[in-house]
């Protein structure tokens, strides 16, 4: 709705002039009852006036002290050493090439000669003795005898080869039979025989070997 049509709404005046009547007829009313006379009289007495002081307000707190700003530590001054001046350089010197001299070269010594050493004389070992010696003589102990039995059997001679076994002493501590011829015809007499000889002592064992020839004419 604009603004001229609300000018020209009937109800909108029908309230204002009911609004002025309402007034005058107070108005009206007043001076008929002698409201007004009052009204004069209680403007006519004396008016007091009363001051009131206008309530203070607590004053604000204090601000608090300002902050102390410490200045920067000044810097000390720069040391300022003082001048020295560059030492003075010598101008180069011109170096000059030193005399050559040439010299013969001279011969170099005769090494010396040394002599090598003599060869050791190398003491040639002992022969190793032989494993069965032969050859060996007795020192004690008698011959077989001629058995009887050769005899009677018409055996006219023999030939037995024996091996003993001697001991450090010199003694013979078996006899073993290595051959015979006849067979097996002279062994017990060879046997009993060879048992009882004796040998040179030589301080270790070793084996020997005789021969022994029967005939029977030594009977």
């Amino acid at each position: 709705m604009d603004f001229a049509r609300r000018q020209r709404d009937p109800k909108r005046h029908l309230v204002g002039l009911s609004v002025v009547l309402l007034l005058h007829a107070l108005v009206i009313y007043g001076l008929l009852t002698g409201l007004a006379r009052k009204a004069v009289e209680v403007i006519k007495k004396p008016v007091s006036a009363t001051i009131v002081e206008e309530i203070k307000k607590p004053p604000p707190p204090p601000p608090p002290p300002p902050k102390k700003v410490e200045p920067p530590p000044l810097k000390p001054p720069p040391i300022q050493l003082p001048y020295v001046p560059p030492p003075d350089i010598p101008p180069p010197v011109e170096m000059t090439p030193p005399p050559v001299s040439i010299t013969a070269p001279t011969p170099p010594p005769q090494p010396y000669t040394i002599a090598p050493p003599a060869p050791p004389v190398v003491v040639a070992p002992p022969a190793p003795k032989p494993a069965v010696r032969r050859g060996i003589t007795r020192i004690s102990g008698d011959d077989p005898s001629y058995p009887r039995e050769a005899i009677r059997n018409g055996v006219s001679k023999g030939r037995v080869v024996a091996r003993l076994q001697i001991d450090e002493k010199g003694n013979v501590t078996s006899v073993e039979i290595v051959s015979s011829n006849p067979p097996h015809v002279f062994d017990r007499a060879v046997r009993d025989a060879l048992q009882d000889w004796k040998f040179k002592p030589e301080g270790e064992k070793y084996v020997g070997e005789v021969e022994i020839n029967f005939t029977l004419k030594d009977e």
